[in-house]
């Protein structure tokens, strides 16, 4: 995504997943949880979809496993504590500054984010034309808040 602000502006909101409800409407709710022992936050994030009358939701603990502020560069995985096997969940992020317009010198910058579950839950035609959506939803309210 190209987005008409400094890097550092639209880092913030993305660098913290507490922050994620207010642009991407996949992100239901997300709450601060107890850090892993080495320090690292985490976070209980639940995930919604909607499918006409239905919806499709996951709670998942995820665990911000890289954050370089100068590098503008931040990863979260899925991190549980209950002794069961789970599906990994990614989310890698990263901004970069630069001329987004084409038009002269740097304006702006670029997110370039990358989710990967490894599960089989939000995979299929119906809901991955879902999950599209929300994306879709997601990148038009993070550009909102970036202009304003």
């Amino acid at each position: 995504m190209d987005a008409p602000c400094a890097p550092d502006r639209l880092f913030s909101l993305i660098d913290e997943l507490t922050d994620y409800p207010a642009w991407m409407p996949l992100a239901h709710r997300v709450a601060s949880v107890v850090p892993e022992a080495d320090g690292r936050p985490a976070w209980e994030v639940e995930l919604r979809a909607r499918l006409g009358p239905f919806a499709r939701s996951k709670r998942l603990r995820m665990v911000r496993t890289v954050h370089d502020a100068d590098a503008a560069h931040v990863r979260f995985e899925r991190v549980e504590h209950d002794g069961r096997s789970h599906s990994p969940w990614v989310l890698d992020a990263t901004v970069v500054g630069g001329d987004v317009s084409g038009d002269g010198p740097a304006a702006g910058s670029r997110l370039e984010m990358r989710l990967h579950y490894g599960g089989a839950l939000w995979t299929g035609g119906v809901m991955e034309k879902v999950l599209a959506e929300q994306i879709v939803a997601g990148r038009e309210r993070l550009l909102e808040l970036v202009a304003d």
